[in-house]
């Protein structure tokens, strides 16, 4: 029981300010005793504890309802293409139907931004001013994205964009958005029950029938002096033939996948970038794997290429001290069925995927931004991290 509960009421009386203690009621004088052991401190932020409940009792809300905790998985988002890259149109995928990837509206319509939660803009287009940035200030919580699939040789003008950005999507594995040109899905996922309907099979065709197969093949459309890989073909020729197609040879066949079909009937193919740099592992590197030729590569580092394929799936130009040594090996596995065997045994362990540009990279994106949500990080060193 409180101090003050053996106390009944008494009337009222008004009293002045010099009224003595022994003219108060019981129930007053009690109080007055309690209020002089609270210090003056506890004394005031009991008055101003009672003056905010008085308020928010004023001020209450004549209805409440909480709203909704949407998972990843429920959330809808609207990505806008700002830019069709290199201004060609494409129709826009439906990422539920193609990829399984739910909760995602794509949308080229410029009206739409707004209420777009991200925007995909490629950088080639703003870079060469065709295409200028979105407006200043962007909606609350949406999100820009950087895309590109160009080596930093050919990515002018990076340092225009620095703190613009808030997702980087390209082919190099540390990107916010990691998709590369290609990549291997081992077969074991089938067995696991994975999604594996959009990767192709890689088979091993006969050894004994590949001493029926042209040597070696290079298809080239940008051809210049200036790169390391025209320097290479002009060394390597030398030592064995090379059959060259595409602006700077033979014109190729005609039809969809006829670089492909055509590196079908050798055994080498040379995968040789315009440019080295990290990760840069183009679909020249793939369309030999999808075909079944051994590919010779010359791009990054043997250690970065094998991020992407076993040790023995290729052939690169840096295993030689001199480009003679790489001419004579390649006569040596052609005429050894054992060491050709050795480059394509681990084919059927794997599919291959290659990515559909660009719908499968709007896609991938979309669902980056769902489970990215509620996070504005800014890409704040794009230059520095491009070029590394």
């Amino acid at each position: 029981m409180g101090d003050c509960a053996q106390w009944k009421p008494a009337g009222s009386t008004v009293t002045s300010p010099a009224t003595s203690l022994l003219s108060l009621s019981p129930r007053r004088k009690c109080c007055v005793r309690l209020l002089k052991r609270i210090s003056p401190s506890a004394r005031l932020a009991a008055v101003g504890f009672v003056l905010l409940l008085g308020l928010c009792v004023f001020y209450r809300p004549s209805h409440y309802t909480p709203e909704p905790s949407l998972s990843v998985e429920e959330t809808q988002v609207t990505l806008l293409i700002w830019t069709h890259p290199f201004g060609l149109y494409r129709q826009l995928p439906d990422c539920q139907e193609a990829y399984q990837i739910g909760g995602c509206t794509i949308t080229d319509d410029l009206n739409a931004y707004f209420e777009a939660d991200a925007v995909v803009i490629h950088h080639r287009e703003i870079a060469s001013g065709s295409v200028d940035l979105p407006p200043e200030p962007r909606p609350h919580a949406q999100k820009w994205i950087w895309m590109n699939y160009e080596s930093p040789s050919h990515t002018p003008k990076l340092w225009r964009f620095e703190g613009v950005f808030n997702l980087t999507l390209s082919y190099r594995t540390d990107s916010d958005i990691f998709l590369p040109y290609g990549y291997l899905v081992p077969r074991a996922r089938e067995a696991r029950g994975l999604p594996t309907h959009l990767a192709k099979p890689l088979s091993i065709k006969s050894h004994s029938d590949r001493h029926r197969y042209r040597f070696v093949a290079w298809v080239i459309s940008n051809w210049s002096d200036s790169h390391v890989r025209v320097a290479l073909y002009y060394e390597l020729r030398r030592y064995i033939r090379i059959d060259v197609f595409g602006s700077a040879g033979h014109p190729l066949p005609k039809g969809s996948g006829s670089v492909v079909q055509l590196i079908e009937g050798y055994i080498f193919y040379l995968a040789l970038e315009n440019s080295l740099h990290t990760d840069y592992v183009t679909e020249k590197l793939w369309n030999a794997v999808m075909a079944g030729a051994v590919p010779v590569v010359l791009g990054p580092s043997r250690r970065n290429y094998e991020r992407f394929l076993p040790p023995e799936a290729f052939i690169h130009v840096d295993d030689f001290a001199t480009v003679q040594e790489l001419a004579r090996y390649l006569v040596m596995v052609r005429r050894d069925p054992a060491k050709l065997k050795r480059h394509l045994e681990w084919r059927g362990g794997y599919s291959l995927r290659q990515p559909l540009f660009w719908d499968e990279h709007y896609c991938t994106a979309c669902r980056a931004v769902r489970k990215a949500r509620g996070k504005t990080d800014v890409v704040n060193e794009l230059t520095q991290w491009f070029n590394s």
